[in-house]
């Protein structure tokens, strides 16, 4: 038997147990990843003009910091993946919390440039400890057994955690607006801190599984070795990595690009807003249709729609029906990823060593979600952003493409 055929295997009542505390660690990590995506990650846009002028710097030397944040986070993916098959999530991402917490408020106190650099180091190594990668990991571990327990823990965080943005971005602002950056840091710090070191020390713990040996670090390297020999495995590095990449593109510059296009800043930054609640939407119909359809061609067709979204809307954007067209047409595939990657990974492989192979992902598509933005801009200095929507498009049919072949696979 094989390891995603035991995944089907009759359930009995000694897995149930661990299938309901599980429900205590997804709502823990529910809200860990909410704060934790909020202050770590989506929060920086609003620190990044009063930042500035402080430090002196440009907003890309600013902007630098985050990049190397995201890059550093990828460098950690696999090495935190280990950690995770070898020993569960609750004494990873409980130092991660804590090392979050810590350059958090040591952000507060930066003064120059390298100091903000080496704060986004270690918010690259906690990100890397803590955010959706490694609560994956831990979901997987608890929801080892038949039926859609699995996808539905796996929606319900991603569907919570999808509203980061839209808690912590006004939020951010307020506090910014009301005590200034520096205070304002030292409060989400706070927030961050009391919320997820607790939760992740207390809530967060391996299931006590009777009947199964423990895999062995050899073994487990060597599942990891069997599946990256295979072309299965690097469809679906191209798939998510293109995705990714094209998803961060988006993100970055859609504001730009619709006043670019003639819209109001208003306008666009609602539009842009769109993309969060899409993305839960996203969520939602995908798992939905995950119980009748193969998961990687319901992905595939997405990623369609969003390179066709892409694609139209140098041509249809000027319009507002046009631009609302084009927008929710990409925003119902931009959270689908961090749902469909898990479910494949799964499906062909199995749990054993999960977040290794997660992990060797992630070190692809996390790199790539840093990396595109900034040939992005370049791009569009250079030949102008009709070219940067292209190169979207295409990014979107290879990832398509990629997923097509893997379901052949």
């Amino acid at each position: 038997m094989t390891a995603a055929e035991a995944e089907h295997r009759p359930s009995t009542g000694a897995e149930a147990a661990p299938a309901r505390h599980g429900r205590r660690v997804v709502a823990a990590l529910a809200v860990t990843q909410t704060i934790g995506y909020g202050v770590l990650y989506y929060a920086f846009s609003v620190f990044l003009t009063p930042m500035a002028a402080d430090l002196h710097a440009t907003g890309t030397q600013v902007a630098a910091a985050l990049t190397g944040s995201i890059l550093i986070a990828a460098l950690c993916a696999p090495p935190v993946g280990r950690l995770l098959d070898a020993h569960g999530g609750r004494g990873l991402m409980t130092t991660g919390s804590v090392i979050g917490a810590l350059a958090v408020l040591a952000w507060s106190r930066v003064e120059n440039l390298p100091q903000l650099y080496a704060v986004f180091a270690a918010i690259g190594v906690a990100c890397a400890m803590v955010l959706y990668e490694s609560a994956f990991a831990v979901i997987v571990s608890w929801f080892d057994g038949p039926g859609h327990g699995r996808a539905n823990a796996l929606l319900a965080l991603t569907v919570v955690a999808g509203f980061a943005s839209t808690i912590f971005l006004p939020l951010t602002g307020l506090l910014v607006d009301s005590y200034g950056w520096r205070t304002a840091l030292v409060i989400l710090a706070v927030i961050y801190g009391v919320a997820a070191i607790p939760l992740h020390a207390l809530v967060v713990r391996r299931p006590a599984r009777t009947g199964h040996r423990p895999v062995t670090t050899r073994e487990r390297a060597e599942i990891v070795r069997a599946a990256t020999r295979r072309r299965p495995f690097w469809l679906l590095v191209i798939a998510f990595t293109a995705n990714g990449g094209a998803a961060a593109v988006m993100a970055v510059l859609l504001i730009t690009y619709l006043i670019h296009l003639g819209h109001s800043p208003v306008l666009a930054a609602t539009l842009a807003g769109l993309l969060g609640v899409l993305s839960v939407t996203g969520r939602l119909l995908t798992t939905g249709l995950q119980r009748r359809l193969p998961a990687d061609l319901i992905a595939a067709a997405i990623f369609t729609l969003q390179g066709v979204a892409a694609a139209l809307l140098p041509l249809a954007g000027r319009t507002v029906p046009g631009a609302i067209g084009c927008v929710l047409g990409f925003g119902l595939g931009f959270g689908i990823a961090s749902i469909t990657l898990p479910h494949l990974l799964l499906r062909r492989y199995g749990t054993s060593a999960y977040a290794s192979r997660s992990g060797r992902v992630a070190a692809f598509s996390v790199a790539d979600k840093a990396l595109a933005p900034l040939g992005a801009v370049a791009l569009a200095q250079a030949a102008g952003y009709t070219w940067v929507m292209a190169a979207v498009a295409v990014a979107c049919a290879v990832a398509a493409l990629a997923l097509v072949a893997h379901h052949r696979a």
